[in-house]
Protein backbone atom coordinates (compact mmCIF):
# COMPACT_ATOMS: atom_id res chain seq x y z
CA UNK A 1 0.00 0.00 0.00
CA UNK A 2 0.91 3.67 -0.79
CA UNK A 3 1.03 6.67 1.53
CA UNK A 4 -2.20 7.83 -0.54
CA UNK A 5 -3.78 4.57 0.05
CA UNK A 6 -2.94 4.85 4.22
CA UNK A 7 -4.38 8.71 4.06
CA UNK A 8 -7.76 7.40 2.46
CA UNK A 9 -8.28 4.45 5.02
CA UNK A 10 -7.64 6.53 8.09
CA UNK A 11 -10.27 8.85 6.74
CA UNK A 12 -12.58 6.30 6.37
CA UNK A 13 -11.81 3.99 9.40
CA UNK A 14 -12.04 7.50 11.63
CA UNK A 15 -15.63 8.10 10.10
CA UNK A 16 -16.54 4.99 10.83
CA UNK A 17 -15.28 4.73 14.18
CA UNK A 18 -17.68 8.39 14.86
CA UNK A 19 -20.51 6.47 13.55
CA UNK A 20 -20.14 3.08 15.59
CA UNK A 21 -19.23 5.35 18.82
CA UNK A 22 -22.62 7.65 18.22
CA UNK A 23 -24.76 4.62 17.78
CA UNK A 24 -23.44 3.16 20.64
CA UNK A 25 -23.62 5.81 22.80
CA UNK A 26 -20.60 7.38 24.94
CA UNK A 27 -21.52 5.26 28.15
CA UNK A 28 -21.49 2.11 26.53
CA UNK A 29 -19.02 -0.61 27.55
CA UNK A 30 -16.28 -1.40 24.98
CA UNK A 31 -16.11 -5.64 24.85
CA UNK A 32 -12.54 -5.38 23.20
CA UNK A 33 -11.35 -3.05 25.96
CA UNK A 34 -13.40 -4.30 29.07
CA UNK A 35 -11.87 -1.66 31.48
CA UNK A 36 -13.57 1.24 28.56
CA UNK A 37 -16.41 2.69 27.67
CA UNK A 38 -16.73 4.22 24.14
CA UNK A 39 -16.02 7.69 25.79
CA UNK A 40 -12.55 6.38 26.59
CA UNK A 41 -12.17 5.35 23.51
CA UNK A 42 -12.94 8.36 22.03
CA UNK A 43 -10.73 10.60 23.82
CA UNK A 44 -8.10 8.00 23.29
CA UNK A 45 -8.18 7.63 19.86
CA UNK A 46 -8.38 11.66 19.63
CA UNK A 47 -5.78 12.25 21.58
CA UNK A 48 -3.49 10.04 19.62
CA UNK A 49 -4.49 12.01 16.87
CA UNK A 50 -3.95 15.48 17.89
CA UNK A 51 -0.53 14.04 19.08
CA UNK A 52 0.25 12.82 15.44
CA UNK A 53 -0.80 15.50 13.75
CA UNK A 54 1.52 17.78 15.94
CA UNK A 55 4.32 15.89 14.50
CA UNK A 56 3.52 16.89 10.94
CA UNK A 57 2.52 20.39 11.39
CA UNK A 58 4.65 21.65 13.87
CA UNK A 59 7.79 19.55 12.43
CA UNK A 60 8.92 17.95 15.82
CA UNK A 61 12.12 16.07 15.54
CA UNK A 62 12.50 14.28 18.50
CA UNK A 63 9.87 12.98 21.07
CA UNK A 64 6.89 15.61 22.06
CA UNK A 65 4.30 14.52 24.89
CA UNK A 66 0.94 14.39 23.84
CA UNK A 67 -1.89 16.63 25.78
CA UNK A 68 -4.07 15.58 28.63
CA UNK A 69 -7.27 14.08 27.36
CA UNK A 70 -10.18 15.92 27.62
CA UNK A 71 -13.13 15.75 30.01
CA UNK A 72 -15.73 15.63 27.08
CA UNK A 73 -18.49 13.81 26.73
CA UNK A 74 -21.79 13.34 24.78
CA UNK A 75 -22.11 14.87 21.34
CA UNK A 76 -19.52 17.63 22.62
CA UNK A 77 -17.01 14.41 22.64
CA UNK A 78 -18.14 13.11 19.34
CA UNK A 79 -17.78 16.59 17.50
CA UNK A 80 -13.84 16.82 19.47
CA UNK A 81 -12.80 13.52 18.30
CA UNK A 82 -14.68 14.37 14.73
CA UNK A 83 -12.72 17.64 14.53
CA UNK A 84 -9.21 16.19 15.53
CA UNK A 85 -9.59 13.38 12.97
CA UNK A 86 -10.23 15.60 10.50
CA UNK A 87 -7.36 17.57 11.32
CA UNK A 88 -4.94 14.66 11.21
CA UNK A 89 -6.11 13.65 7.65
CA UNK A 90 -5.93 16.90 6.02
CA UNK A 91 -2.14 17.34 7.62
CA UNK A 92 -1.56 14.25 6.38
CA UNK A 93 -2.77 15.48 2.96
CA UNK A 94 -1.32 18.23 2.55
CA UNK A 95 2.43 17.03 4.11
CA UNK A 96 5.42 17.01 1.80
CA UNK A 97 6.62 14.19 0.86
CA UNK A 98 10.24 15.05 2.30
CA UNK A 99 8.26 16.12 5.81
CA UNK A 100 11.11 15.86 8.78
CA UNK A 101 9.51 14.95 11.89
CA UNK A 102 10.34 12.35 14.48
CA UNK A 103 8.77 8.52 14.08
CA UNK A 104 9.04 5.64 16.53
CA UNK A 105 9.69 2.61 14.35
CA UNK A 106 11.51 2.31 10.74
CA UNK A 107 9.63 3.73 7.71
CA UNK A 108 10.55 4.71 4.02
CA UNK A 109 9.91 8.55 5.58
CA UNK A 110 7.91 10.00 8.34
CA UNK A 111 4.82 10.89 6.11
CA UNK A 112 4.78 7.25 5.26
CA UNK A 113 5.52 6.14 9.09
CA UNK A 114 2.18 8.48 10.22
CA UNK A 115 0.01 7.69 7.66
CA UNK A 116 0.40 3.71 8.01
CA UNK A 117 0.69 3.61 12.06
CA UNK A 118 -2.83 6.49 12.10
CA UNK A 119 -4.88 4.04 9.71
CA UNK A 120 -3.87 1.01 11.93
CA UNK A 121 -4.40 2.55 15.23
CA UNK A 122 -7.60 3.89 13.80
CA UNK A 123 -8.50 0.89 12.12
CA UNK A 124 -7.84 -1.66 14.97
CA UNK A 125 -10.33 1.01 18.03
CA UNK A 126 -12.97 1.29 14.86
CA UNK A 127 -12.94 -2.48 15.57
CA UNK A 128 -13.97 -1.54 19.07
CA UNK A 129 -16.53 1.13 18.66
CA UNK A 130 -17.72 -1.41 16.32
CA UNK A 131 -17.74 -3.84 19.17
CA UNK A 132 -19.53 -1.37 21.23
CA UNK A 133 -22.59 -0.53 18.85
CA UNK A 134 -23.06 -4.81 18.60
CA UNK A 135 -23.42 -6.11 15.04
CA UNK A 136 -21.08 -7.06 12.02
CA UNK A 137 -17.56 -5.72 12.31
CA UNK A 138 -16.40 -3.90 9.05
CA UNK A 139 -13.67 -5.85 7.28
CA UNK A 140 -10.89 -4.10 5.38
CA UNK A 141 -9.70 -5.35 2.39
CA UNK A 142 -6.80 -8.22 3.31
CA UNK A 143 -3.98 -6.08 1.80
CA UNK A 144 -4.97 -3.63 4.46
CA UNK A 145 -4.92 -6.27 7.32
CA UNK A 146 -1.98 -8.28 6.02
CA UNK A 147 0.02 -4.61 5.84
CA UNK A 148 -1.06 -4.66 10.01
CA UNK A 149 0.16 -7.66 10.84
CA UNK A 150 3.37 -7.30 9.44
CA UNK A 151 3.51 -3.92 11.09
CA UNK A 152 3.11 -5.57 14.32
CA UNK A 153 5.59 -8.35 14.12
CA UNK A 154 8.16 -6.59 12.09
CA UNK A 155 8.23 -3.36 13.45
CA UNK A 156 6.74 -3.13 17.34
CA UNK A 157 7.29 -6.67 18.30
CA UNK A 158 10.99 -6.18 16.40
CA UNK A 159 11.93 -3.34 19.52
CA UNK A 160 13.64 -3.93 22.36
CA UNK A 161 9.94 -3.50 24.27
CA UNK A 162 8.48 -6.55 22.86
CA UNK A 163 7.63 -8.51 25.98
CA UNK A 164 6.64 -11.84 23.96
CA UNK A 165 9.74 -14.00 25.05
CA UNK A 166 10.89 -17.20 25.92
CA UNK A 167 13.36 -19.46 28.09
CA UNK A 168 13.53 -21.96 25.82
CA UNK A 169 13.65 -20.93 21.67
CA UNK A 170 10.32 -22.08 20.12
CA UNK A 171 8.97 -20.52 16.42
CA UNK A 172 5.46 -19.40 15.85
CA UNK A 173 4.14 -19.18 12.42
CA UNK A 174 1.17 -17.11 11.23
CA UNK A 175 -0.79 -17.69 8.11
CA UNK A 176 -3.23 -15.84 6.61
CA UNK A 177 -5.74 -18.34 4.32
CA UNK A 178 -7.38 -15.61 1.97
CA UNK A 179 -3.60 -13.83 0.89
CA UNK A 180 -0.48 -15.21 0.11
CA UNK A 181 0.99 -13.95 3.54
CA UNK A 182 3.24 -16.06 5.94
CA UNK A 183 5.03 -15.08 8.98
CA UNK A 184 7.70 -17.12 11.05
CA UNK A 185 8.36 -15.14 14.48
CA UNK A 186 11.17 -16.83 16.25
CA UNK A 187 11.25 -16.48 19.81
CA UNK A 188 13.74 -16.32 22.50
CA UNK A 189 14.93 -14.84 25.90
CA UNK A 190 15.66 -11.53 23.06
CA UNK A 191 13.77 -9.78 20.53
CA UNK A 192 11.43 -11.63 18.68
CA UNK A 193 12.68 -12.19 14.91
CA UNK A 194 10.14 -12.24 12.91
CA UNK A 195 10.97 -12.98 8.78
CA UNK A 196 8.10 -13.11 5.58
CA UNK A 197 7.51 -16.42 4.69
CA UNK A 198 7.69 -20.52 6.57
CA UNK A 199 11.06 -20.22 7.89
CA UNK A 200 11.83 -24.01 9.35
CA UNK A 201 9.49 -25.60 11.54
CA UNK A 202 7.05 -24.13 14.08
CA UNK A 203 6.05 -25.24 17.12
CA UNK A 204 2.71 -23.39 16.91
CA UNK A 205 0.56 -21.88 13.72
CA UNK A 206 -2.22 -19.67 13.85
CA UNK A 207 -4.07 -19.45 10.55
CA UNK A 208 -7.61 -17.87 9.55
CA UNK A 209 -8.37 -14.67 7.23
CA UNK A 210 -5.89 -11.53 7.44
CA UNK A 211 -8.36 -9.57 9.20
CA UNK A 212 -9.06 -12.28 12.13
CA UNK A 213 -5.55 -12.99 12.29
CA UNK A 214 -5.16 -8.93 12.69
CA UNK A 215 -7.83 -8.60 15.45
CA UNK A 216 -6.33 -11.47 17.50
CA UNK A 217 -3.00 -10.63 17.85
CA UNK A 218 -3.96 -7.36 18.42
CA UNK A 219 -6.16 -9.14 21.03
CA UNK A 220 -9.36 -7.90 19.96
CA UNK A 221 -10.47 -11.20 18.97
CA UNK A 222 -10.32 -14.37 21.15
CA UNK A 223 -8.07 -17.07 19.88
CA UNK A 224 -10.94 -19.28 19.14
CA UNK A 225 -11.23 -16.73 15.95
CA UNK A 226 -8.41 -18.74 14.34
CA UNK A 227 -7.46 -22.15 13.94
CA UNK A 228 -4.48 -23.39 16.41
CA UNK A 229 -1.87 -26.33 15.67
CA UNK A 230 0.93 -27.20 17.69
CA UNK A 231 1.69 -25.83 20.99
CA UNK A 232 -0.76 -23.65 21.98
CA UNK A 233 0.93 -22.50 25.06
CA UNK A 234 2.96 -20.53 22.70
CA UNK A 235 -0.68 -18.94 21.46
CA UNK A 236 -1.43 -18.10 25.25
CA UNK A 237 2.15 -16.43 25.61
CA UNK A 238 1.35 -14.06 22.70
CA UNK A 239 -2.09 -12.86 24.30
CA UNK A 240 -0.53 -12.49 27.98
CA UNK A 241 2.67 -10.36 26.73
CA UNK A 242 2.00 -8.55 23.11
CA UNK A 243 0.04 -6.06 24.44
CA UNK A 244 0.94 -2.50 22.90
CA UNK A 245 0.66 0.23 25.71
CA UNK A 246 0.05 3.99 25.09
CA UNK A 247 2.57 6.32 26.70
Amino acid sequence: MDTPDFIDTLDREGRLLARAAEAAGTGAPVPTCPDWQVRDLLRHTGTVHRWATAYITEGHTDFYPSGAEPDLDGRELLDWFTEGHRALVDALSAAPKDLECWQFMPAPSPLAFWARRQAHETAVHRADAESARAGDLTTPEPEFAVDGIDELLLAFHGREKSQVRTSTPRTLRIRATDADAVWTVHLSDGVPRTVRGAEGPADCELSGSAYDLYLTLWNRLPLSAVTVAGEASLAGLWREKSAVTWG
